[in-house]
């Protein structure tokens, strides 16, 4: 079978590309290359590089080859920045990918797993979050993931397309076979942003807030390891192949740390001492965020794996390590 993977020299990417080649998927990555790097694309596998925006490098793309199954990472991803560049998330996110739906359904690909985020509910109204939480995003960068998933709803509906929505939680850890070496570029999630302090890229952690109703004042968040993300689009496209059907979960441990857990964690298995200045809370951010995944379970069978604190740390670390400055 044939997989397309936008972004796919990416973080998120580059493990999902890992995942298919293991399940026997023939692969090929599509990637700008803005953040993501050729060194996370592994040997043998069909690489072109262009962009979502440019309906030209699609066209030529799917000229030349035919998919069975396309999934969809290429796109910005920080909500921060979505406030303050709305129109580039406009045009990455939005535009980027109501091109390549389009061109999925001029070459009759009908198989679309598109990467979503927890990001679309906007404020926790109760936790752990299910997928009948009502969706209003508080940031451009949430809105952006919710147009491409009304879009696919709308051309399931006319044009005959199948999708997976699949909403991240917080993606975190790194292959533990060490197959993926690259590190995140410009990190904005915690654990990233630890470990560079931890190797001396940062001087310090900056920590939004520590008022909050948890156990230690800081926010909590739900991490789910890399790894068993990648699985779950493998097994959402078996589940769409097999049962004809469209599918909109959540993808998350369940599990929610505070960011001073992570921080002690990473203290603890790199034996440094990493520095963290409370800053005040950002607008917008909530205490807790946590997952309910039991939909991707029941439908798709998926089970995390390797989405406990040890593991995403541990993994992390060991590619960290080997970039000390």
């Amino acid at each position: 079978m044939k997989l397309l993977v936008t972004g796919g020299a990416g973080y998120i990417g580059s493990h999902i590309v890992l995942e298919a080649l293991d399940s026997g998927f023939e692969v090929t990555v599509f990637d700008d290359l803005s953040s993501g790097t050729k060194e996370n694309i592994p040997e043998g596998v069909q690489f072109f590089q262009g962009s979502t925006l440019s309906t030209s490098d699609l066209s030529k793309l799917f000229k030349y080859n035919k998919y069975n199954a396309v999934v969809h990472l290429a796109a910005s991803k920080a909500a921060g920045e979505s406030m303050l560049e709305p129109e580039k998330y406009a045009q990455n996110n939005i535009i980027g990918g109501i091109n390549l739906i389009n061109a999925c359904c001029e070459s009759e690909v009908k198989t679309f797993v598109f990467s979503s985020s927890a990001a679309v509910y906007g404020l926790p109204k109760y936790n752990p979050i299910d997928e009948q939480h009502p969706k209003s995003p508080n940031n451009y960068y949430g809105q952006t993931k919710l147009h491409i998933e009304e879009t696919l709803q709308w051309f399931s509906n006319l044009k005959g397309i199948e999708y997976a929505s699949l909403r991240y939680f917080n993606a975190a850890g790194y292959d533990k076979k060490k197959r993926v070496k690259s590190l995140e570029i410009n990190p904005q999630n915690l654990i990233p942003v630890v470990m560079e302090s931890a190797i001396g890229m940062r001087t310090h952690v900056e920590v939004y807030g520590d008022d909050y109703n948890t156990k230690d004042g800081m926010g909590v968040r739900d991490y789910v390891h890399v790894s068993d993300l990648a699985r779950a689009h493998i097994d959402s496209i078996d589940y769409i192949i097999k049962e004809n059907k469209n599918l909109a979960i959540n993808l998350g441990s369940e599990i929610g740390y505070s960011v001073l857990d992570v921080i002690n964690k990473l203290s603890e298995i790199s034996k440094k001492s990493i520095k963290y200045r409370i800053i005040g809370r950002r607008s917008g951010d909530s205490g807790t965020i946590i997952a309910n995944a039991d939909l991707a379970k029941q439908l798709i069978g998926w089970k995390p794996r390797y989405s406990d604190l040890d593991t995403i740390v541990n993994s992390t670390w060991e590619i960290y390590k080997t970039f000390k400055t």
